[in-house]
């Protein structure tokens, strides 16, 4: 399997962390369809297949990550 940079998933879980932020009812026809956007590329640039699981991949991907103990769970 391909991995995206981590520059690419830090950016990519901003994104989507803000927009889920900014319009968490998805109100915004164009807030809904970037943040649908941006989840179906971090599913496919993880390897998951729903955001929850794609969102705690691309953590775990990112520098200053510790995976051994699930530090980034607790962020």
């Amino acid at each position: 399997m391909l991995m995206a940079h981590p520059v690419v998933l830090s950016r990519l879980v901003d994104e989507y962390e803000t927009l889920r932020l900014l319009d968490p009812q998805g109100r915004t026809p164009g807030a809904r369809q970037r943040m649908s956007d941006v989840a179906y590329t971090l599913c496919v640039s993880t390897g998951t297949q729903d955001i929850d699981a794609a969102l705690i991949a691309a953590r775990h991907r990112l520098p200053g990550a510790r995976p051994e103990d699930d530090s980034v769970l607790t962020a």
